[in-house]
């Protein structure tokens, strides 16, 4: 019998966040699809909003890997997602106009969740019980979609095929009624609930398979893997920073665990980082600059959620955190993001250590900030101080640019091979092995 031999691990790598997500990490996935055969996302919901932009129009995904626009790219919605049905048709929809084979390379995972109209419900309900202490949920149902996923109580992707799917949803929808009941919050379905079933209809047209076995057969016929994830890895339900973080493993390993893949196929991780720090909703953020510095970032960068529209919360790049997240992810490579954002500051501080309450100085992240609130300590850069529109080789940066990426490199101990000087395709610096 021949034996059929296995692609090298170095053939696929897992594109994740490095921080509290907005990363970029929609641009790169669309930048570096060419190369691979297959891109997948493993882990998120409609909240992530990923956002590309070329031949001057911007397109911003929720559900939908980022490989998309590319014709000859096999798309994969992993068991790792909770899905909604009515964004997914609107998606879908949204993309008719690009003339793209979206019924054709898109396949989505039986095993996936799928938020139900009273898992909306549910996350407004719960939101509104911690009242000063909300987590800033999107409200988008993807908390109670997890949640009843782990309690088993979940409705997947698979069972929309059952003969008595609808038997199953009534089961699952009595269940939330009952806790809406007893949290004594009013509600109401309204026309949400015709929709839902509508969109369920559409949703049947689409390739819904056993995603696992279609990824790993790509394995085996040698093609190569982009994993895509959502949010940050400062997000991540074990390691982020807990209770304010997303409902699913957001870090490298979640590829495995969303997409049924071995951990030794993954071959490179790609961290995706801003030049500078972003956060949407409540929690900590060290960096974090409530002031005029915060706004001229915000206004600049346009830093407004791609799927919410919430302002983010703005600050200096967190050196400390960024190699936390890097260490639990096996970061490989860096990619930088926006610097075109910080073209006309003259001083750009980078946080390289905290000091702690009780006055010692670290640069490893507290188990819990809240608990342990850090003040940062700044290492002052000189800016830059001119466009980058000119750029395209790392060699043509001005000094102080380079500067920067060579002290983050020196600091972070992993080579930064992508600059993002701009939100287009074009506007792109590689070296090193994506170079290559």
């Amino acid at each position: 019998m021949q034996t059929r031999i296995r692609p090298g691990p170095g053939r696929n790598v897992v594109v994740v966040g490095t921080q509290w997500g907005d990363e970029g990490k929609g641009k790169i996935v669309d930048f570096l699809a060419p190369r691979y055969q297959v891109v997948a996302r493993f882990q998120g919901g409609p909240n992530a909003g990923h956002t590309l932009e070329f031949d001057g129009q911007k397109h911003v995904l929720h559900q939908i890997p980022s490989g998309i626009f590319r014709r000859e790219t096999k798309n994969i919605i992993g068991n790792g997602l909770v899905i909604d049905p009515i964004v997914f048709q609107k998606e879908i929809e949204s993309l008719s106009s690009f003339n793209l084979n979206v019924l054709g390379n898109l396949y989505i995972s039986k095993k996936a969740h799928i938020i139900l109209p009273t898992h909306k419900i549910l996350d407004a309900a719960y939101e509104t019980l911690k009242g000063e202490k909300k987590i800033g949920s999107t409200l988008r149902g993807i908390g109670p979609a997890y949640q009843s996923k782990v309690a088993r109580q979940g409705l997947r992707i698979g069972d929309v095929l059952s003969p008595n799917f609808l038997d199953k949803y009534e089961e699952i929808l009595d269940n939330h009624k009952r806790i809406l009941s007893f949290l004594e919050y009013p509600y109401e379905i309204g026309d949400a609930e015709a929709m839902f079933f509508d969109s369920i209809a559409f949703l049947k047209q689409m390739h819904l398979t056993d995603t696992e076995y279609l990824i790993n057969d790509c394995l085996k016929n040698g093609d190569s893997i982009l994993a895509e994830g959502a949010q940050g890895s400062l997000l991540d339900v074990d390691f982020g920073s807990y209770p304010f973080v997303t409902s699913s493993s957001t870090i490298s390993a979640g590829a495995c665990t969303g997409l049924g893949i071995a951990p030794n196929q993954i071959g490179e991780v790609l961290g995706i980082c801003k030049a500078y720090a972003t956060r949407v909703g409540s929690g900590p953020f060290p960096t974090e600059q409530d002031n005029e510095i915060g706004e001229e970032l915000r206004q600049i960068g346009r830093e407004f959620g791609a799927t919410t529209g919430r302002k983010r919360r703005c600050g200096w790049l967190d050196l400390p955190a960024l190699r936390y997240t890097s260490m639990i992810n096996g970061t490989t490579q860096l990619l930088l993001m926006k610097f075109d954002v910080l073209n006309t500051f003259s001083e750009i501080p980078i946080c390289t250590h905290y000091e702690m309450p009780d006055g010692s100085i670290t640069d490893r992240v507290p188990h819990c900030f809240m608990d342990t609130p850090v003040k940062p300590i700044y290492k002052v850069m000189k800016g830059w101080k001119r466009d980058l529109h000119h750029v395209r080789k790392f060699e043509d940066m001005p000094s102080e640019l380079r500067a920067y990426i060579d002290f983050i490199e020196e600091k972070a101990e992993i080579p930064v091979n992508l600059a993002s000087i701009g939100p287009d395709r074009t506007q792109t610096v590689v070296r090193g092995a994506l170079a290559d």
